[in-house]
């Protein structure tokens, strides 16, 4: 017998539909439910590599750590790993299995692909008690509903009850409430049970008025007003509708455990991947994570890092163009701390040959540290585990790069030269033991007196940040009614809203 089900939709990307599912998957194992999270197909820059070598979305592997089980690929059968504005890897199951253009995915290839996700969402049904779905954008997007496997088209094979989650943070949530529901099919309708509200500032009782009138329009209730929360955004899914200048990564507010703070400039590179690596260093006292795009804005960093990229040739071209390639190379030869994380460590080498990628062939590197790194067809997925500055470390690795080192001091399965490191590990800032011995060899060179806090636990960290969305739905949504809809689906007789879906 299947598990209880539901789906987390939104008005519009970024809603909080990731957050959302994660609070609910919390919520229910603090309930004692055995639960999984589930997201059909996902669009994202940020991956994770799960035990068994599979590469999925960052945020189902946080979901699955707010469900408190290991993350499978499942979890996320269908990956898109965007490589331009026009064509994206498709990763199935964990594994690559070509390029392809968006008019030749929704062409005829996610069609396809539904019954593998199908047949994943109920493998997953047929082991856990409930399943909590992430829906993709917006369920109305009337272009595409007739080859979706992420939202209605879902909803519709597994019967799984909707529940669509709006941000009213940006304003509008109860046109785009309306809306959305207006601009579905009869069919799809009747899955969608209700609404949550998301980022809500201020006094509820301002709200309900409105909230009863959404009922009254549309015969479907609020299932939970969750109040506006700085800090959760964890492990989102991309950073490529929003411009990451200037931005800072918010930071642990407790004061540093030394005098002087701790200033991280991060190169926004394009296709910028797994950007979350630096939310290891965001959580340490007094240190100050920027991401940044000009020369200058190096100036007074006290480290710099270079993440990884979808696209290495194209960001080392960027970095060229903005003066940047130039500022690194200096900084290196004034022996001031710079990182390089994948595509970041590989633009640090001497020369690229990439007939894979970018197809450019040999392009030269930044030259500052000892490697050559060759394009593979096939994709380095693993999970490596070893020692530097006399600290354990684990990561991830993700890449078709693969890397000659000739020379330096061994980091990790790179190489150091002064104070120019590099890595492909992703996560490995993530050992706290390796983090603290890293940030004081950096305070070291930059002349800070930075002293890393001896206590500062990321995984307790994410631990805390995940039971902090289990308590926004255990206090602000009526779970005795999420339960009923995850148990049984949606309420029989909802009203269809005119106009419906176009013809």
């Amino acid at each position: 017998m299947n598990g209880g089900g539901l789906l987390v939709a939104g008005t519009t990307s970024d809603a909080g539909k990731s957050v959302v599912t994660a609070g609910v998957c919390r919520w229910l194992v603090r309930q004692g439910v055995k639960v999984a999270p589930f997201k059909a197909q996902n669009m994202s820059l940020n991956s994770f590599v799960t035990r068994e070598g599979a590469e999925i979305g960052r945020a189902q592997a946080m979901q699955a750590q707010a469900c408190r089980v290991e993350p499978t690929a499942l979890m996320n059968p269908v990956l898109l790993k965007p490589g331009g504005e026009q064509s994206s890897q498709v990763v199935l199951l964990g594994r690559p299995v070509g390029e392809l253009s968006a008019r030749g995915y929704h062409g005829g290839r996610q069609q396809r692909l539904l019954g593998t996700v199908l047949d994943c969402l109920a493998e997953l049904r047929g082991t856990y008690d409930a399943v909590i779905c992430e829906g993709a954008g917006s369920p109305a997007e009337i272009n595409l509903r007739r080859t979706d496997i992420v939202n209605m088209g879902i909803a519709r094979n597994a019967r799984l009850p909707v529940l669509v989650v709006g941000d009213i943070d940006r304003g509008g949530v109860f046109a785009s409430f309306f809306g959305t529901v207006a601009l579905l099919s009869p069919e799809d309708q009747a899955l969608v049970a209700g609404f949550l509200v998301n980022k809500f500032r201020g006094d509820v009782s301002l709200l309900e008025p409105g909230l009863d009138m959404l009922h009254g329009l549309t015969g479907r209730r609020t299932y939970g007003v969750l109040p506006f929360r700085h800090g959760l955004g964890i492990d989102e899914e991309d950073g490529l509708r929003v411009s990451l200048r200037g931005t800072v990564r918010e930071s642990n507010t407790a004061p540093p455990a030394g005098e002087d703070v701790l200033r991280v400039a991060v190169c926004a590179i394009p296709l910028m991947s797994n950007f979350t690596d630096v939310d290891a260093l965001a959580a340490e006292p007094g240190v100050v994570v920027r991401f940044v795009d000009r020369p200058e804005e190096l100036a007074d960093a006290d480290l710099v890092v270079i993440p990884g990229t979808r696209g290495t040739v194209r960001a080392l071209e960027w970095l060229r163009e903005r003066g940047l390639a130039d500022a690194l190379r200096r900084r290196a030869a004034e022996q001031r701390p710079v990182l390089g994380i994948c595509g970041g460590f590989q633009i640090l080498g001497e020369h690229i040959e990439d007939d894979v990628e970018s197809r450019r062939g040999r392009v030269e590197g930044l030259g500052v540290l000892p490697l050559r790194v060759r394009f593979a067809p096939e994709k380095i997925l693993t999970r490596p585990e070893g020692t530097a500055l006399g600290e354990r470390v684990e990561g991830y690795e993700i890449h078709h790069g693969v890397a000659e080192v000739t020379g330096g001091e061994a980091f990790l399965d790179g190489c150091r030269v002064g104070q120019t490191w590099g890595t492909h590990w992703h996560g490995s800032l993530e050992s706290d033991g390796f983090r603290r011995a890293f940030l004081r060899e950096v305070a070291a060179a930059a002349g800070r007196r930075f002293v890393p806090a001896p206590d500062t636990l990321f995984a307790a960290l994410r631990e805390e940040q995940l039971d902090r969305l289990g308590d926004l739905i255990e206090q602000h949504a009526d779970t005795d009614a999420l339960w009923r809809l995850i148990e049984s689906g949606a309420p029989q007789g909802l009203p269809f809203i005119p106009p419906g879906a176009p013809a």
